[in-house]
């Protein structure tokens, strides 16, 4: 199936997306755990605290880990997460001696995807989040709503893992399309091609995609 059609037709549905950054390289990576398993409205309210509550990333790196989960409660997993943000913040402080990974921008994609992953609990699409939206860099993370959206459209097979499918998206998708890609797939994900009783007579897809009724 040609993506430069799909692509058109999400644009057409949901709108041309120009690529803009969401956060600075360390605030996405802090965004992106607290969104696991929450809502964007749950894992927003968390961020928001987490800033409120401390003045740096080097507080929250030396902080207490009761009071970074009593921050973060509104995200959900607290305890889970708030272990994993001060275990990396910690990590990257030992590696770098600062919190300032701004230098990413100056490695080449595999280079920072490689540093990257190599930080406790970060996999494929925490990578592609972190590269994507505060780098620009041209990074297809496969979140939940794209893996069902690429499936039902047949762009990945039906027993391809989450880490296969980052493999095989990132080298389907154009490096210029790769940021509109993905934000309409999942935004296509949440409103019409929904886990369950997706809308498929509403769906701008339904004329190239194989599950479609």
């Amino acid at each position: 199936m040609e993506i430069a059609r799909i692509n058109n037709l999400l644009a057409i549905q949901h709108g041309v997306r120009p690529w803009h950054q969401h956060h600075d390289p360390l605030s996405e990576l802090i965004a992106v755990i607290l969104s696991q398993n929450t809502s964007d409205a749950n894992s927003g309210r968390a961020f928001d605290s987490l800033i409120k509550t401390f003045d740096n990333w080097e507080a929250v790196a030396s902080a207490n880990m009761e009071d970074i989960e009593q921050s973060i409660r509104s995200g959900g997993l607290s305890k889970v997460k708030a272990a994993r943000i001060k275990e990396i913040l910690q990590t990257i402080l030992k590696e770098r001696g600062s919190l300032d990974l701004s230098f990413l921008d100056t490695l080449s994609i595999e280079e920072a995807k490689s540093w990257l992953q190599k930080l406790p609990g970060v996999g494929p699409k925490t990578v592609g989040c972190v590269l994507l939206f505060s780098l620009g860099k041209p990074v297809f993370p496969v979140d939940t709503h794209v893996f069902r959206v690429s499936k039902r459209l047949g762009l990945i097979a039906n027993g391809t893992s989450a880490n296969k499918a980052h493999e095989i998206m990132g080298a389907m998708i154009p490096a210029k399309d790769v940021y509109q890609f993905h934000m309409n797939m999942v935004e296509h994900g949440r409103h019409i091609c929904k886990s369950q009783r997706p809308k498929c007579p509403e769906c701008i897809l339904k004329e190239v995609c194989p599950s479609a009724n």
